[in-house]
């Protein structure tokens, strides 16, 4: 059975290219994402248009997989500067990069909690990929889908404890969701062809997705009960990593061809393509900072 890299177990995959995670209702800031342009994987802000690209990593080490909390102040991210891969967090600014994670095995994919109270993330320390969730502050580690497949990407809806995920439990990669004490899993996609990388819509209705099931990477949306599936993009390009802008009205994403994936926005209902970012390097993972409502007037 085919499989991209996407896909592919943290025990055997050096770097993902692409995940997606929650988007929290607010205002739209800015757009965090990795990228190679400085030799090796670092990670930048930019303006929601593309301008304004900072650096915020100096590390000779893979930096990676970063995710805005909720409240849009610090980013959790994934890197191997002390010579494993673990979770991390800095502000917003890049200052204070804290490690959060400490064990011999590879733990990735950081995605905040709806409160910024926890941080889902996945590890190999059993012996596969599973989903954990911790606190905020790396506290009380706890194993939530205790199955010998490949459960990863995980994604927290924007409101309550519901995480959505990959896993290949039923022979491939399909979209799960379950709640954070690990009970009601419930399967969304059946389909041959491997589903991945979900991200909730700012408001919990929906779930962006990608999908090999035409061949190609392609976006596709579908309700958070996975009714009604609908493909976004029709491209002989790789589009992967969807997630939303916090108002619900954009979706950003990687697309390109291998080696040259870059940073691209489009409407939420697959219109209006804009490229966002342009070699050198790969420029890919974007995640779009929330500014919430109620703090408008303080954001800069």
């Amino acid at each position: 059975m085919r499989r991209l890299i996407v896909f592919a177990s943290l025990l055997l995959l050096p770097i993902v290219v692409a995940t997606a995670n929650a988007a929290f209702p607010g205002e739209n800031g800015k757009l965090v994402f990795t990228a190679t342009r400085d030799g090796n994987f670092e990670i930048y802000v930019m303006n929601a248009d593309g301008t304004g690209q900072t650096r915020l990593t100096f590390n000779n080490a893979v930096d990676i997989e970063p995710n805005w909390s909720p409240d849009g102040t610090r980013i959790a991210f994934e890197s191997g500067r002390d010579g494993n891969r673990e979770i991390y967090v800095m502000n917003a600014d890049g200052s204070d990069q804290t490690r959060l994670t400490d064990n011999p095995a590879a733990d990735g994919y950081p995605a905040w909690s709806a409160d910024g109270e926890q941080i889902a993330f996945v590890s190999n320390r059993d012996g596969n990929n599973e989903i954990y969730i911790m606190d905020a502050d790396g506290g009380n580690e706890t194993n939530v889908t205790n199955d010998p497949a490949s459960d990863i990407q995980p994604t927290w809806a924007a409101r309550g404890k519901k995480i959505a995920f990959s896993s290949n439990r039923d022979g491939n990669f399909e979209i799960y969701t379950t709640h954070s004490d690990g009970t009601e899993l419930r399967r969304l996609t059946d389909d041959p062809a491997d589903d991945s990388q979900p991200n909730w819509s700012p408001h919990g209705n929906d779930l962006a997705f990608t999908s090999l099931r035409d061949g190609v990477l392609e976006v596709y949306v579908m309700h958070a009960n996975g009714q009604k599936e609908l493909r976004l993009t029709d491209n002989s390009l790789r589009e992967l990593g969807p997630t939303w802008s916090p108002d619900g009205e954009y979706i950003v994403m990687t697309r390109g061809v291998p080696g040259a994936l870059q940073v691209w926005v489009m409407n939420a209902d697959g219109s209006d393509l804009r490229q966002l970012t342009a070699p050198p390097g790969m420029n890919i993972q974007a995640d779009w900072q929330p500014v919430p409502i109620d703090k408008e007037e303080q954001a800069p």
